[in-house]
């Protein structure tokens, strides 16, 4: 039974794309910056397939091997933004040509910011840019008074609702969010609408693992749609079901941290179905990535390392990986957004040639056209697909 088993490293990018400065990510670079700055940074497991060979300045500083076990390569993001969004899509073979809209500069319209207010029945805190660990540490105590949520945005597509566990329940600001999302369509239609619990006391809060992202459909069939259609099963583990607001799968496993959902993949590989498998590991993004904390950022890589021979070992002998990232997070630069930046591209299993060196890729959309083609599903992307370069 064949299957493609994609697996998003979550805000791993491999150096500025050539319209960075458009973006503001000159000198972005998320993998070769964590190793300058932690030398130690060890990878042994993904070099070995071929990490460190990827064409690109000071990528080999990550390790290169002489005999790759996988095919290598990277891939641009044809899609306008640098959104957890646009890259998930893109790489399910969606490609947005218009930009999600963002209000970093001054927050969201009155006439939005009113409209909400009157939905949800009470006033709001905030709406401004900032960092989430930042902003509930400036509001926190006044939401706690008050029982406002916090609202707030970022360089990205999104309109966060932060509120403290214990004055708005978890439930009740996922139902608050939901009203949000139904609002914010047309010109106001952010890519997500995120769901930010906290908890905590005076001054000091954390957030939570509650975390929920509400996005908008997708905007045209995905390898996910088609291989429903086609009675296969497609299992989604992390937040893949909120990225694709739950279209397309026929089993969902939300997890709680990446080594939840490391394990719930390997577990899931073990199983017998046609299909696919398709993982996101957010903590490199949301736990280091936005923090700036290069020595977590670096640890989570080395977890994965670690974890990844039994991954390979539970595959089957029809089973293609596809190992990449939707965008980039240098945790090194002053900036604590994403970065537009290429991604890493790692194609493994028992019928995949061996150091195959894949390129630069145009689209992300290219790992989408090849699943299609490896099951069949007959889907015609703007994109190129590399099976008959990996195949044995």
């Amino acid at each position: 039974m064949k299957r493609a088993i994609i697996i998003v490293l979550d805000s791993v990018g491999i150096g500025e794309l050539p319209d960075a400065a458009d973006f503001g990510d000159v000198g972005s670079n998320t993998l070769v910056n964590i190793k300058k700055a932690r030398p130690e940074t060890s990878l042994p497991h993904l070099t070995s397939l071929g990490l460190g060979n990827i064409p690109g300045k000071d990528i080999a500083l990550l390790g290169k091997t002489e005999h790759p076990l996988g095919a290598y390569g990277k891939m641009a993001e044809k899609s306008i933004g640098k959104d957890t969004t646009t890259g998930h899509w893109e790489i399910a073979g969606i490609i947005t040509e218009k930009p999600f809209p963002t209000f970093t500069e001054n927050g969201f319209p009155e006439e939005i910011i009113q409209r909400f207010e009157a939905a949800i029945g009470t006033k709001t805190l905030g709406n401004y840019a900032a960092s989430g660990t930042v902003i509930i540490q400036e509001l926190g105590d006044l939401h706690v008074q008050t029982g406002y949520p916090i609202v707030y945005t970022s360089a990205d597509s999104v309109f966060q609702i932060a509120a403290h566990e214990d004055v708005i329940p978890v439930e009740k600001l996922y139902e608050i969010c939901k009203t949000a999302r139904k609002l914010l369509t047309g010109d106001y239609g952010v890519a997500r609408v995120i769901a930010r619990p906290f908890v905590g006391a005076n001054g000091q809060y954390t957030r939570t693992k509650n975390r929920r992202d509400f996005s908008l459909e997708p905007t045209g069939m995905t390898i996910l749609d088609l291989a429903k259609a086609k009675g296969m099963n497609v299992t989604a583990v992390g937040k893949i079901e909120d990225i694709f607001e739950h279209r397309g799968m026929t089993r969902t496993d939300h997890t709680t941290n990446n080594a939840d959902g490391i394990e719930k993949t390997i577990s899931y590989l073990q199983e017998s179905f046609e299909g696919i498998l398709f993982t996101n590991l957010v903590d490199t993004d949301m736990i280091y990535g936005h923090r700036n904390d290069v020595e977590g950022y670096a640890k989570a890589l080395e977890y994965f390392d670690s974890k990844l021979p039994q991954i390979l070992a539970a595959m089957h002998e029809e089973d293609i990986l596809f190992l990449t990232a939707d965008h980039g997070c240098d945790p090194t630069t002053p900036s604590t957004d994403h970065s537009r930046e290429y991604v890493p591209l790692l194609v493994y299993g028992s019928h995949v040639k061996a150091g195959v060196e894949l390129g630069i890729r145009t689209t992300f959309a290219d790992v989408g056209q090849t699943i299609s083609d490896y099951l069949g599903l007959g889907a015609q992307f703007a994109a190129k697909s590399f099976l008959p370069e990996i195949l044995r």
